[in-house]
């Protein structure tokens, strides 16, 4: 699943708006907004701010092998 999508619908199960969102995690509405309209740049220590809220966090997955 696309991290923003994630994000968007974490958001929607725990009935917050994005003003909610960016309020709880102590980051910008406009940082929430990028996020879920999936900025290719965003900072990776507020993006585990908003991850951490829903007891998630960033790390490296392996690419899937091409045939």
């Amino acid at each position: 699943m696309k991290l923003s999508k994630f994000i968007k619908q974490q958001r929607k199960d725990y009935k917050l708006t994005q003003r909610d969102l960016a309020d709880r995690a102590g980051v910008g509405l406009r940082f929430i907004r990028e996020l879920e309209a999936e900025k290719l740049t965003l900072r990776m220590d507020k993006v585990n701010i908003v991850l951490e809220l829903f007891g998630h966090q960033l790390e490296p997955r392996p690419l899937p092998k091409s045939e």
